[in-house]
């Protein structure tokens, strides 16, 4: 039986963060090629140090997606989210460009050929989650995390917080009773600041607005213990201070920790790659079957075998929760939507450039968008799986 009350912790990072620089550019590489071909294959990944970045992998698309365009979108992300500083500087940062063509015998297993339907890119098993203790179907303390460093954003790039970085890392500690949360235990705040007059006090006056803005009411307490900047000063802030790459925040873009992770990041990939766009349907899956009033809380697991188009294997667990057996919903979620990796692009809509928007703050618990954006995050399937449940 699950566990009705306990504490649960999840984090989020901002834009600025070096591992989110290093995202964002990779899936602008994704989304330049995608601009100019639906149908591009992309893999690149993205290394960010003091005033460097490095940019690996492979493609196959448009030959005027070229290393110039490559480096001018690179450039543009370091510039939106705002670094200036001295020790990385999108105007004078140094750019190498390390990307090649797709391996031959990659593409022979994915691409479509006489009696063979397009494969997966890559073997792998990828895990989607919803739960109804928030109205986005997310985990509270992932959701709220998030929400807390995007109004800071927000602020800052509005220019009404022109004290404090692009650099930030949230982190809330939620108290569940009955299964539900109810209030912040501990909340951590490390954000980039550049007077370094501030002390943490200072920095805590600034960013308590948007702390209180974001979370339910009553959710901070007299009780909730507060660490904000605990080291005292963060001046240098993103690649000059640590190290970034793509795809080392995969549980910030997931659940934050309350449901498992298949094995691959999504940053950086077009959507023939399984890692990201099965991991969307699976997402897209469980959402609607707790929407559906099928589940207060679910996870689906799907499995892929590279060049092969049908999943390997469809799991759903709901914890105890379902209101019908979890082979019936898996059987009804079989016949609901195609599961091949061409028929989740087509569904969804994926082989459009959507995805250097989701490169910061969490892939899942967005609003879908009019340009196809967070398309997983409809709930347009709820009648279907009650059809096929019946």
């Amino acid at each position: 039986m699950a566990r009705k009350e306990f504490l649960f912790t999840s984090e989020s990072v901002s834009e600025g963060h070096p591992d989110k620089i290093c995202d964002r550019i990779s899936d602008a590489i994704v989304d330049e090629f995608l601009k100019v071909d639906p149908y591009s294959r992309c893999a690149v990944e993205t290394l960010a140090t003091t005033n460097k970045v490095v940019l690996a992998g492979e493609t196959r698309g448009p030959k005027e997606i070229d290393t110039h365009i490559m480096e001018k979108s690179a450039r543009r992300v370091i510039r939106d989210i705002g670094y200036e500083q001295d020790g990385f500087h999108w105007k004078n940062a140094d750019i190498d460009i390390f990307v090649h063509e797709q391996s031959a015998d990659i593409a022979r297993g994915v691409d479509e050929a006489e009696g063979k339907d397009e494969g997966a890119g890559d073997q792998g098993i990828m895990f989607g989650y919803a739960v109804n203790e928030t109205p986005e179907l997310m985990p509270a303390p992932i959701l709220y995390a998030h929400k807390i460093l995007r109004l800071i954003a927000e602020a800052r790039h509005a220019g009404t917080e022109t004290r404090l970085g692009p650099d930030a890392k949230s982190q809330l500690t939620l108290r569940y009773v009955d299964g539900k949360p109810v209030e912040v235990t501990s909340l951590v705040l490390s954000t980039q600041h550049y007077d370094e007059a501030l002390s943490s006090n200072d920095v805590r006056a600034i960013v308590t607005p948007y702390i209180e803005a974001a979370l339910p009411e009553g959710w901070l307490t007299e009780k909730t213990v507060w660490h904000v900047n605990p080291t005292g000063k963060f001046v240098i802030g993103g690649p000059d201070g640590d190290a970034g790459l793509t795809g080392r925040k995969i549980i910030v873009d997931t659940y934050g920790g309350a449901a498992p992770h298949g094995g691959g990041a999504f940053s950086g990939k077009d959507p023939t790659k399984v890692d990201r766009s099965a991991a969307y349907a699976a997402r897209y899956l469980a959402k609607n079957v707790v929407a559906a009033g099928y589940a207060e809380r679910c996870t689906i697991q799907l499995a892929y075998a590279i060049g092969v188009s049908e999943p390997l294997s469809l799991y759903v667990d709901t914890y105890g929760t379902g209101t019908v057996r979890d082979s019936v919903i898996e059987k009804a979620l079989w016949e609901t939507m195609p599961l091949t990796p061409r028929g989740i692009r087509t569904h969804l809509g994926l082989n459009k450039p959507i995805y250097e928007r989701t490169a910061a703050y969490g892939h899942f618990g967005r609003e879908p968008e009019a340009d196809g954006g967070f398309s997983w995050e409809r709930v347009d399937l709820v009648d279907g799986i009650r059809k096929q449940i019946g």
